[in-house]
């Protein structure tokens, strides 16, 4: 990382709790509305896309992120886009959307601005996901309040849509997910409630979580002995702060704990104190009372999210896999797959929590392209330079091949920092890396 960008991160979380201060999940991007999703024993995070060059909302498609620590996530890019949907005469208003399992199908409930919730479906979480019903879903003309779609298979089949600014609705889905049966429901106001519901089920007791009135918003929530209500407001999972504007709730529980997703402007204010709806997810850990209230959390940045399970270097990694990786950019690389580029001089990538057992990692071999010579990655283990990489010219930037170093032993489990060096920016693109 430059100086430049490390003094901003330090103003932005603090120069003595840096190390500690639960920043936002994705760097490379502007993410927000967070959808998390568990299956198969990962962690799909689903987001929407705000543009780098966003003022208002610019926001053309539908990101996906995997994890299985809570802390290093991969990138897959877009799996949807407005383009998915023929039907609709928008060129922007992507906004939050939700993907739900049901019998082997995943189902993506996606709003678009001023043209109703659309839905579409894919034989896999990863996508192509394609639109089953070439119209909208849900379309009330009267209004535009046909946003921000959250969807749920109860324990006995029903399956049931929430959505909704500023007045809430619902409706009883078909066992098809792409229909529904009984008029459109409009529920009694909950205090509090703006926007952006996000409804679930534990132990019994039905939740309906919900970005609380702008501006700007907290998260809020209401509990229920009903999947239809009546819903009886519960207070915040995380109150109002100036210290963001907008917010938008995930929740789920994964390996034994409970997390909620928000979003906030934090990567933004690193580069810039002036307000643009570039926004980023963050997670904190949630608890819940024995009665089954939420226990209120304080800002997303005074969190601290542990990591599950140590990361295991000795496969391929994908080099868009990281805990923080500011500065740098992703892009497709073939069928689902990414590169990272921009990479410029000081810049660097860190995973968190690396297991590099008990003998350590002998060599290091990683996939780049580059047309810049005397590019070099250095590796560190914690505060230990394990070895250093050379990049060497590859001929063109679409030309990959293997760059390889020996390595350093060392033992137990560290974070990974791949430190980035040369002449200039941009300095080569970088596919996958792998210890051995």
């Amino acid at each position: 990382m430059t100086f430049v960008k490390y003094v901003a991160v330090a103003a932005a979380f603090g120069c003595a709790a840096l190390a500690h201060a639960q920043r936002p999940i994705i760097q490379t991007k502007y993410t927000a509305d967070p959808a998390p999703m568990v299956y198969n024993d990962t962690i799909f995070l689903y987001t929407t896309h705000d543009e780098d060059d966003a003022d208002g909302f610019k926001m053309l498609d539908w990101l996906l992120y995997t994890s299985t620590d809570m802390v290093n996530w991969t990138d897959h890019g877009a799996v949807a886009s407005l383009k998915d949907f023929k039907w609709h005469s928008r060129d922007n208003g992507a906004w939050a959307e939700q993907v739900v399992e049901r019998d082997g199908k995943f189902y993506m409930y996606c709003p678009i601005h001023g043209n109703g919730i659309g839905v579409l479906v894919a034989d896999s979480p990863y996508g192509p996901f394609t639109d089953p019903i070439g119209k909208p879903l849900v379309w009330q003309k009267e209004h535009w309040d046909d946003i921000d779609p959250t969807v749920f298979v109860d324990d006995d089949g029903q399956a049931y849509m929430y959505w909704g600014n500023p007045d809430l609705y619902g409706v009883k889905l078909n066992k098809d997910m792409v229909s529904y049966s009984g008029d459109i429901i409009k529920f009694p106001r909950i205090t509090d409630y703006q926007e952006g519901p996000w409804f679930y089920k534990r132990d019994g007791k039905y939740y309906l979580a919900f970005a609380s009135t702008c501006c700007p918003e907290g998260i809020g929530y209401a509990m229920s002995d009903s999947p239809l209500g009546l819903w009886e407001y519960k207070g915040h999972i995380m109150d109002h702060t100036p210290k963001t504007r907008g917010n938008h709730p995930g929740i789920i529980d994964y390996k034994g704990k409970s997390y909620v997703f928000g979003l906030n402007y934090d990567i933004l204010r690193l580069s810039t104190p002036e307000h643009h709806e570039r926004r980023s997810v963050s997670a904190a850990e949630m608890t819940y009372a024995p009665d089954g209230t939420i226990m209120e959390l304080p800002y997303f940045s005074e969190n601290v999210v542990n990591q599950i399970e140590p990361f295991n270097p000795f496969r391929r990694v994908e080099a868009e896999t990281m805990a923080w990786g500011y500065g740098l950019k992703t892009a497709p690389l073939g069928n689902r797959n990414m590169y990272v580029h921009d990479i410029d001089n000081g810049e660097h990538i860190m995973i968190k929590g690396v297991d590099f057992g008990k003998k350590g990692a002998k060599s290091i071999e990683i996939s780049a392209s580059s047309v810049k010579p005397g590019a070099e990655v250095e590796l560190r283990a914690g505060d230990k330079v394990i070895g250093t990489v050379k990049i060497e010219p590859t001929g063109n930037l679409d030309t990959y091949r293997l760059h390889t170093a020996k390595l350093l032993p060392v033992s137990g489990t560290h974070d990974l920092y791949l430190y980035f060096k040369g002449e200039g920016n941009d300095l080569f693109r970088m596919d996958y890396w792998k210890m051995k």
